[in-house]
């Protein structure tokens, strides 16, 4: 469960987000000074801080700096209840993820609060082979390919080079994004990952460049964005292709000479940033459709690096699965051992479209339902629902022989045949491949149980007439 420490001080206020934010299963703590908020980050480490701009004492600005110098990946919201305030402004410009007005709209909150506190998780440090792993993610592979990716991080690392990540969804680019950033001269300053797919086009410029009061139909106010927020530290593009035509201009002045305009705005801003781009589609033929620019893609792929999916990486899934497990067991508290021999068979023979992120969720699910040392085909049996769809191509391919064949052949009840034929078939594989588990295979033909026994009834009452 994420934990959220709110910092105000009035009592109110405090009630009020510790029953919203409980709602939605999130572990609040309080405190009502900058002092208590200090003193309460180092003792309930919190994935994200909540704070008034304005408080006796230490006020929300001087909180936040101390924070920062303290813990410089902790995600902080800052509150304020004038919507000009300069000091939320000030508080963006030193490291706040963002900022929101009093009273606060309950479903913006709740968005946010998600966005900050994955924002912070990426911020974790990432470790790799025979490194503790309790600290923060960690990389693994002990192939060639991961390999030559572990030394290009080390040799990329320190310099300030723009870097390119390619690779399927899932194979784990972020990872190396962090990784690059951890081992990097600004790893004390900022880190801001920017989703190009998940934000509207019609926003995507006022998040990265941020906007003057009036620039447009509900600017309100102004906004900092990601550049500037992120002055002296590293810029995470993840889907760099999604990225829109309209905007690739602008990126591409920030890549070469550093420098922008807030949209609205006149003056120009200065920035120094290192991008680490990523994507999973093909932009050189992006290039080819115009819908990607040629400049801006030789200013991203100055060191490119491209991840393996996991079917070519079999040999690393049991030390994956192994990692995930002991993950899992830190978070659910439980003491499995490992993968029985039976579902390590499958995972190997498994093509994993979705790749690590996808063994990820297959290990987290098994693990929920597991109550005995190993993880075990019981655990994972919805495994055979995906095992099934990878296999209805060659299924295909099978079916239109055997339609040849039939058709060829005729006779008036040919059509009635089958169809018969066929059901029968498709009702035994589906307990074969339940293992005789009735209500698993019904779920798997989209059939009812008390339908799937009438056919299997039927099945039987033909093979006695045959006999």
């Amino acid at each position: 469960m994420d934990k959220i420490l709110v910092v105000d001080d009035e009592a109110g206020i405090l009630h009020s987000f510790k029953k919203v934010l409980g709602r939605h299963d999130y572990d609040v703590v309080t405190a009502s000074s900058g002092e208590e908020a200090l003193e309460k980050v180092n003792r309930e480490q919190p994935d994200l801080v909540i704070m008034d701009v304005n408080m006796p004492g230490r006020d929300g600005i001087e909180t936040l700096n101390e924070l920062k110098s303290l813990h410089p990946s902790l995600s902080v919201i800052i509150m304020t209840a004038y919507t000009t305030s300069e000091k939320a402004i000030t508080a963006m410009k030193n490291g706040a993820f963002d900022y929101i007005t009093k009273p606060v709209d309950n479903a913006r909150l709740i968005s946010l609060v998600e966005k900050a506190i994955a924002a912070g998780k990426m911020n974790v440090p990432v470790s790799f082979e025979g490194v503790p792993e309790e600290a923060g993610d960690r990389i693994i592979g002990k192939g060639d390919a991961m390999l030559e990716i572990f030394k290009k991080v080390g040799q990329i690392a320190a310099s300030d080079v723009t870097v390119l990540l390619r690779g399927e969804t899932g194979t784990g680019k972020e990872l190396i994004a962090r990784a690059v950033y951890h081992h990097s001269k600004r790893v004390n300053k900022p880190f801001l990952p920017v989703n190009c797919a998940a934000i509207p086009e019609t926003l995507l410029e006022s998040e990265l460049f941020g906007h003057e009061k009036g620039a447009f139909t509900g600017a309100e106010n102004k906004k900092i964005g990601k550049f500037e927020q992120c002055d002296k530290g590293t810029m995470f593009l993840d889907e760099i292709g999604d990225m829109p035509l309209s905007l690739q201009a602008k990126m591409l002045r920030v890549l070469q000479d550093g420098c922008f305009q807030r949209v609205g705005g006149n003056d120009l801003i200065r920035t120094d940033v290192r991008i680490i781009a990523a994507t999973n589609k093909n932009l050189e033929s992006l290039i080819n459709m115009g819908k990607f620019r040629d400049d801006l893609y030789w200013r991203l792929n100055v060191v490119s690096i491209t991840m393996p999916p996991l079917r070519e990486r079999r040999d690393d899934i049991e030390d994956i699965a192994q990692y995930f497990i002991r993950k899992f067991n830190r978070e659910l508290g439980k003491e499995v051992q490992g993968v029985s021999p039976e579902i390590l068979e499958e995972f190997r023979k498994y093509d994993w479209p979705g790749n690590v992120r996808e063994l990820e969720s297959v290990i987290q699910r098994g693990m929920v339902l597991c109550r005995k040392d190993l993880l075990s085909y019981k655990d994972c049996e919805w495994l055979s629902q995906i095992r099934l769809t990878a296999q209805s191509v060659d299924i295909d391919k099978t079916l239109s022989g055997t339609i040849n064949e039939i058709l060829q052949q005729g006779g008036t009840d040919i059509y009635r045949e089958a169809v018969s034929n066929f059901e029968r078939l498709l009702v035994k594989r589906a307990l074969e491949l339940t293992k005789n588990n009735q209500a698993l295979a019904a779920k798997l033909l989209g059939i009812s149980r008390n339908t799937l026994r009438e056919k299997m009834s039927a099945d039987d009452d033909s093979n006695l007439r045959k006999e």
